[in-house]
């Protein structure tokens, strides 16, 4: 009887070390680039982070669903889905598969392993697998939050379940390249600090080569707590679902929509991590989540929180729907934040093709010189709110943004070179226009196409001749 176990279990081993081995990915682990702002991929290649908030993609679709989303967000640019692991701790995947044992975060159900093809025999881990590995065929890393920050404050996972169940979630991925680690899960991290500390730790001594991350509650940043945590290898903030008058939370800044002054904030600081926007308002969801009577944030907002953030210095930007992130049936029951689209529709929702013109935009000059620098824009022309302006340059470019298509006053001579050839990019379409070339000296106005209105954003593009 042992015998047979242990065949089993070898057999089980062998299939996971060939799926391993099989699955096709040529981006390799991520690494940190040399000046420590930005990602890069195992050969050294710029990595822009465009991450979507697949948050529920292990628990509800099935294996043809799943690959349906990972290729539509293959197709739109997508290269990152952060994904809960448990959402709860009673989660089922797609097929009634439970995750846990008696919900104990220590004691995983995992059965003997059993092909990919065969759609009969597979536990949720199995389903994971299958995820992951789909994700790496098609060039997405998964960002995988081990347990989402309710059930911890709950109480429902312990030090001891903690370090247990990372060490499993540690040996079971290590091996494959395209993970990446986000703790938390929309949780303070001084809430059981202690227990995301402790996860934090194990996942760093059994896979010291895979990025780790703590994706925090609305309006905090992960810097706040786990900054100078050896584990800890890149921030990211949650800029939240508010607009400036409902931001009254009592944290130690109240920032709004202006989700730039978070990068600011962490870009200060020492030693230099690279940080984004890992959760902006979604496309789709009211205004404070909760009213579902309020205004929705638009594709509009989605492009101006994404363009904010990176251009103030992030090292890339999550995408966020709200009928996607819960993967939204119409046979749902219990809809989260008035959500409506059916998620297979709301893939298309513009927002997310939009997403990757700024993607293509910042990865068309030299990347890894890119810097911020408001001293572009002549300093009582900066704005405020939805007047804000923002600039970014390389050693041969400038990049400023405007929300609301106002006039961009420039003070130039800021990069090298006799000549600037201007032109305007358009976040809605891509699309690209010449101005014309203009001598590097002094300062100029350009005034952007259209009437001014929010919504009608522009990035001014400046050239070195």
């Amino acid at each position: 009887m042992y015998k047979k176990i242990a065949a089993i279990l070898i057999l089980s081993l062998a299939c996971l070390a060939f799926t391993i081995r099989d699955a096709v990915f040529t981006g390799g682990r991520l690494k940190i680039s040399a000046n420590k702002r930005y990602f890069t991929t195992s050969d050294g290649k710029p990595f822009f982070w465009l991450g979507d908030t697949g948050w529920l993609l292990f628990s509800k679709l099935n294996r043809e669903e799943a690959d349906k989303y990972l290729e539509d967000r293959r197709a739109k640019g997508f290269n990152v889905i952060q994904v809960m692991v448990l959402h709860t701790l009673g989660v089922v995947n797609a097929y009634g598969d439970s995750a846990l044992i008696h919900k104990n975060v220590a004691t995983p159900l995992v059965t003997a392993r059993s092909s990919f093809d065969d759609k009969t025999q597979y536990d949720y881990w199995d389903h994971v697998d299958y995820i992951v590995d789909k994700a790496a065929e098609k060039g997405i890393y998964i960002a995988m939050v081990p347990v989402w920050g309710s059930n911890v404050k709950s109480g429902g996972v312990n030090q001891h379940q903690a370090k247990v169940y990372a060490e499993f979630l540690a040996k079971r991925y290590k091996n494959r390249p395209n993970i990446i680690w986000m703790n938390g899960g929309d949780i303070p991290g001084s809430d059981s600090i202690k227990v995301w500390k402790t996860i934090g730790n194990t996942l760093h001594q059994f896979d010291p080569t895979h990025l780790i991350t703590f994706h925090p509650r609305g309006r905090t940043q992960s810097s706040k707590w786990f900054h100078h945590e050896n584990w800890l290898t890149f921030n990211c903030f949650q800029s939240g679902h508010r607009d400036y008058k409902q931001d009254t939370s009592k944290v130690d800044l109240k920032y709004g929509e202006d989700n730039w002054k978070y990068i600011n904030s962490d870009y200060r600081k020492l030693p230099t991590k690279p940080t984004f926007d890992a959760e902006p308002s979604y496309e789709g969801i009211p205004h404070g989540l909760h009213d579902t009577l309020a205004a929705r944030w638009t594709d509009a907002d989605v492009r101006r929180y994404a363009y904010w953030s990176v251009f103030a210095g992030g090292c890339g930007y999550t995408y966020g729907n709200n009928s996607v992130m819960q993967m939204h049936r119409p046979t749902d029951k219990n809809a989260s934040y008035g959500a409506k689209a059916a998620w297979y529709d709301a893939i298309n929702d513009p927002g997310a093709s939009q997403m990757g013109y700024l993607k293509n935009l910042m990865l068309s000059r030299s990347y890894f010189d890119r810097v911020p620098d408001q001293s572009i824009i002549v300093a009582a022309k900066q704005g405020k709110r939805y007047n804000y302006l923002i600039a970014t340059k390389g050693k041969d470019y400038v990049f400023i943004y405007t929300y609301n298509g106002r006039s961009i006053n420039v003070n130039l001579g800021k990069i090298a070179g006799d000549k600037v050839k201007a032109s305007w990019f358009n976040p809605r379409n891509g699309e690209i226009k010449a101005i014309g070339t203009f001598a590097n000296t002094g300062t100029k106005a350009f005034k952007s196409p259209g009437a001014v209105a929010n919504g009608n954003d522009w990035v001014l593009i400046l050239d070195k001749v």
